[in-house]
C-alpha cells in the first residue's frame, strides 16, 4: 500500500492518498523512475525535445492533439514515459526465446513479459519445442501466405491497435479487401465505438465537433467518465487555462482524480517553486457507475424548469428557442420525458442529490459556450449509446454543438485509432468508398460487413475464425472474457503478431503463430527513397507529420508498411494496379493513394500534414450542417435511466474497471499508481469504507471478486487487496486487464458493442 496516506485521516487510517496535485514534482519523479529502469538510448532527451513537434514524431500514447504553437516540452508524463518504454537500451533477442519455453512465459506478470526490451528478429513458434526461433523475413512472408491462401478469407481476421500510421493503416486495409474481408475491427471497438455509432445516429458525424482552440473559448466544461490525469495528461494544460480565466469545470466521475482536482504545470517554474496549484474542477460530482443518463436528465429536467419559470415571469427564455426549432428534431418528446421522470428516481438511478445537479445546472445555464468532454465512463456501458445521446441533447438546450468554443469533445485513447477508421480500417461497409476502391485498384471488394471485436471473438469461440493477423496491440489481454478466449485460440490455424514488445497475447498461439518486430514511431525509418514521413490524425481531426530520427532498436527490424506489403505480396495474386513495392520504397505514393480515396479532406497530404498543429479534416456537424436521417440534429428520449445491463440486487456491485498512472492502456509501466496512493501492486479492489462494514471486511483482506451477471459461467479473480477508497455506494473499482476475466463477452453497448466494462456486476467472496 502506499506511503502516503493522509495523516489527519483518523477514521480511515488504511485508506490510501495522495496529498498532491497532478503534475509537478510527482510528475517529474515519475519520469525519471522510468528512464532509470529502462535506461533508454543517448538521443531519448532529443526525442522528447522533438515530440509533438514540427519535424518531429508524434507520442505513441494518447490522440491529444498536437498545438499549432507548442509548449517547450510538448509532451506529458506518459508521453514521456511512453517514449522511454520504446527507446530502451535492453533487448529481447532470440537467445531470450531460447532460454524461455512459451508455457514458462505465460506465467510471468505484463510488466516482466514487456521490461525485456525492443524485439528484435522475426520469430516463428515451433510447438514441438514450445519456443519461439528465429526466422527470416522472406521465409515467414511466404509461410504465413501460403497459410492465408488454403482459407476462406472471410474466415481471417485483420485487427489493428490504434498506433499504426495512417499510411500503415490503408495499405493493411486495402490488403484485407483484395485478400476478401472486411474484418477490420480495431482498438475503438473496445472504447470509443459507442462515439462513432451515437454521434452519427444524433448529430450525424462520428467523431467528437470541437477542436483545440475551442478550449480556449468556451465557459464552462462539462467532463463526464476520463481520468485526464492518467490518460491524457496534455489535456491538463488547457484545462489550467481555462481554469485560470474563469471557465467552470464541472465533472461527473464516479473516483475523485486528482488531474481533474488541482494540477501544477512542471513547465512552470513559479509553480513549482511555490507548490501552488491551480484547482480544475469548480464542482465534482461521483455520479454512480452507471448513473449518468439520470444524472443529464436531472440537470435537462431543472433547466427546463427553470426555463419555464423565467419565460413566465420574465418572458425570457433559457432554451435557445431559435437553434431548436431550425437545427433539432424531437425535442418535444425529450421535454415531455423531462417532466415525467421524478426527482427521487433521478437520485436513485445517480446517486447524487437534487440540490447538487442543480447546482450543476446552473453553470450551464450561466454559460455561453459549453464543452461536453466525456471518455469511457460513458461509452463502456450498455447503455452508452444513451449516455452518449443525452449528452447531445444537454448540449442542444442551448445551442452547443456548431459553434466556436462549444461542442462535444470525447478524448481519445490511441494515437491514431481515430486515423485508422477514417482511412479504412472499419467492417462496417458504409463508412468506406468501397466503389472508388474498386475503381482505383481494378477489384470486386467484399461488400458484406466484416467482424467487429465482439464478433471476432465470438467466431473464435465457435470455430469459425481460422486466421489471426494483429498489426500491433494486445488483443488477447484487452478483450472480454479471457480466460475462455485463451482456450479457444489455439483452434486457430494461423496467428501473426505484428510488435515492438513482448506481451501476452504473443504466448497465446495458433497452430502456426509468427511474432514479427516493427521500428518504433521515434526510430528511422529508411526506404529506397530515403527516410519516410508518416501522419497521424488526433482526437480533434487533424493530421499531422511524423518523423522518427533515432537508430532502430535492431538492423533486422521492419517498418509496419513494409510487413504488411511483404504479408500481402506473399498472399495476394499479381494486379497491375497494386504496387507494395512501390509503396514500400515511398510513402509519398501512399498518401497520394489516400488522396484519391478521399479527396475531400486529404487532398495534397504529403503537403499539408506538415502545417503548424497538422490540417483539419472539417466536420459537418461544426458547421451545423447535420447528415442524419431527419436532416436534423436528434433529441432522444431515453427509456431507462441507469446505463448498466442488469439490476441491483443484495450484494452485488457495480465493478468499474480503470487505468493506474503507470499504465497505458495494457501496458505496465510499474507498480506506482501515484495519484491514488496504491504503490507496489495491482492486485486491489476498491470500496468506500460503509461498504466495507456492511460486508464485515477489513482493510488489506484477501478477497475473490466473482462475476455475477447470471449467466451460467463461473468468472473470478482471486487474491485482491480489499482497499478503502472514496466510492459512491453499490460500486467497485480496480485495474485492466487484470479485472477482463470478469467481464462478460456478451455484455456490451446494445449498439455498437463496446465492451461495458464500467459497470461489471459482481459479488465479493471471502478466502
Amino acid at each position: 500500500m502506499s506511503d502516503t496516506r493522509d495523516p489527519a485521516n483518523k477514521s480511515n487510517p488504511d485508506m490510501p492518498n495522495y496529498d498532491w496535485p497532478a503534475g509537478g514534482w510527482g510528475s517529474m519523479k515519475g519520469m525519471v523512475r522510468i528512464l532509470g529502469t529502462e535506461k533508454p538510448s543517448p538521443g531519448m532527451l532529443e526525442t522528447l525535445q522533438r515530440q509533438n513537434k514540427p519535424d518531429g514524431h508524434m507520442c505513441t500514447s494518447c490522440a491529444w492533439g498536437k498545438p499549432a504553437k507548442p509548449h517547450i516540452a510538448e509532451f506529458c508524463e506518459n508521453g514521456a514515459k511512453a517514449t522511454m518504454w520504446e527507446l530502451t537500451s535492453k533487448r529481447c533477442t532470440p537467445d531470450f526465446f531460447a532460454k524461455h519455453s512459451v508455457t514458462e512465459l505465460r506465467g510471468w506478470k505484463d510488466y516482466d513479459l514487456e521490461i525485456e526490451g525492443r524485439l528484435t528478429h522475426p520469430m516463428r513458434y515451433n510447438a514441438e519445442t514450445d519456443h519461439y526461433e528465429p526466422v527470416a523475413w522472406e521465409e515467414a512472408f511466404s509461410a504465413i501466405g501460403a497459410t492465408l491462401k488454403t482459407l476462406d478469407p472471410k474466415s481471417a481476421i485483420f485487427y489493428a491497435s490504434g498506433r499504426a500510421s495512417l499510411e500503415t493503416s490503408y495499405l493493411y486495409a486495402l490488403f484485407a479487401r483484395l485478400y476478401g474481408h472486411n474484418n477490420l475491427p480495431d482498438s475503438s471497438n473496445m472504447c470509443h465505438e459507442t462515439t462513432s455509432v451515437a454521434l452519427s445516429k444524433v448529430i450525424g458525424v462520428p467523431v467528437g465537433t470541437c477542436t483545440l482552440d475551442d478550449f480556449e473559448h468556451c465557459d464552462a466544461i462539462f467532463f463526464f467518465g476520463q481520468n485526464t490525469g492518467t490518460n491524457s495528461p496534455r489535456f491538463l494544460h488547457p484545462l489550467q487555462a481555462a481554469s485560470k480565466r474563469g471557465c467552470k469545470i464541472v465533472t461527473f466521475n464516479p473516483l475523485k482524480e486528482k488531474g481533474l482536482e488541482e494540477f501544477i504545470s512542471p513547465q512552470n517554474p513559479l509553480q513549482m517553486l511555490t507548490g501552488k496549484a491551480t484547482k480544475i474542477s469548480a464542482q465534482y460530482h461521483q455520479v454512480k457507475a452507471g448513473g449518468d443518463i439520470a444524472a443529464i436528465l436531472g440537470m435537462c429536467k431543472f433547466i427546463l424548469e427553470c426555463d419555464a419559470k423565467r419565460r413566465e415571469s420574465t418572458g425570457q427564455a433559457i432554451l435557445d428557442d431559435a437553434f431548436i426549432a431550425q437545427h433539432t428534431h424531437g425535442f418535444d418528446a425529450f421535454k415531455a420525458k423531462c417532466a415525467a421522470v421524478s426527482w427521487e428516481e433521478i437520485e436513485s438511478h445517480s446517486g447524487l442529490k437534487r440540490t447538487a445537479l442543480m447546482d450543476a445546472a446552473r453553470v450551464y445555464m450561466d454559460a455561453d459556450k459549453v464543452i461536453g468532454v466525456y471518455g469511457m465512463g460513458l461509452t463502456q456501458h450498455v447503455h452508452g449509446f444513451e449516455n452518449l445521446a443525452l449528452l447531445t441533447n444537454f448540449l442542444l438546450l442551448r445551442g452547443n454543438i456548431g459553434r466556436p468554443g462549444a461542442g462535444m469533445s470525447p478524448v481519445r485513447g490511441h494515437s491514431n485509432v481515430q486515423g485508422q477508421r477514417t482511412v479504412g480500417i472499419a467492417e462496417k461497409t458504409k463508412l468506406v468508398p468501397l466503389d472508388k476502391i474498386a475503381e482505383q485498384f481494378g477489384f470486386a471488394p467484399p461488400r458484406e460487413d466484416g467482424m467487429n471485436t465482439v464478433e471476432a471473438c465470438e467466431g473464435i469461440l465457435d470455430g469459425s475464425v481460422k486466421a489471426f493477423v494483429s498489426l500491433g496491440g494486445n488483443f488477447v489481454r484487452a478483450i472480454p472474457d479471457i480466460v475462455k478466449m485463451e482456450k479457444a485460440w489455439a483452434r486457430m490455424d494461423l496467428t501473426v503478431q505484428i510488435a515492438t514488445k513482448l506481451n501476452r497475447s504473443h504466448l497465446i498461439n495458433g497452430k502456426q503463430a509468427y511474432l514479427l518486430p516493427c521500428l518504433a514511431r521515434s526510430e528511422q525509418d529508411k526506404q529506397a527513397s530515403g527516410p519516410q514521413y508518416v501522419s497521424m490524425e488526433d482526437t480533434f481531426s487533424h493530421v499531422s507529420a511524423s518523423l522518427g530520427k533515432r537508430p532502430p532498436a535492431s538492423g533486422a527490424l521492419l517498418s509496419e508498411v513494409a510487413i504488411v506489403a511483404g504479408i500481402a505480396k506473399a498472399t495476394l495474386a499479381p494486379n497491375p494496379k497494386v504496387h507494395w513495392d512501390d509503396w514500400t520504397s515511398d510513402y509519398a505514393l501512399v498518401r497520394d493513394l489516400i488522396a484519391e480515396t478521399y479527396p475531400e479532406q486529404f487532398y495534397d497530404m504529403s503537403t499539408r500534414m506538415h502545417q503548424a498543429g497538422g490540417f483539419y479534416r472539417g466536420n459537418s456537424a461544426r458547421e451545423r450542417i447535420w447528415k442524419t436521417a431527419s436532416g436534423k440534429a436528434e433529441f432522444t428520449t431515453p427509456t431507462m435511466l441507469s446505463a448498466t445491463g442488469v439490476a441491483d440486487k443484495a450484494g452485488r456491485f457495480r465493478l468499474i474497471t480503470l487505468r493506474s498512472n503507470d499504465q497505458f492502456n495494457t501496458t505496465i509501466y510499474g507498480y506506482s499508481d501515484r495519484f491514488r496512493g496504491i504503490e507496489g501492486t495491482r492486485d486491489v479492489i476498491l470500496i468506500n469504507p460503509a461498504e466495507m462494514e456492511r460486508a464485515g471486511l477489513r482493510a488489506g483482506q484477501l478477497v475473490t471478486l466473482v462475476g455475477d451477471a447470471d449467466d451460467g459461467e463461473d468468472r473470478r479473480v482471486a487474491g485482491l487487496a480489499v482497499t478503502p477508497y472514496e466510492l459512491p455506494d453499490g460500486c467497485l473499482a480496480g485495474y485492466f486487464p487484470e479485472l477482463n476475466p470478469l467481464v462478460p463477452l456478451w455484455y456490451h453497448d446494445e449498439h455498437s458493442k463496446t465492451p461495458a466494462s464500467k459497470g461489471v456486476p459482481v459479488r465479493i467472496e471471502t478466502n
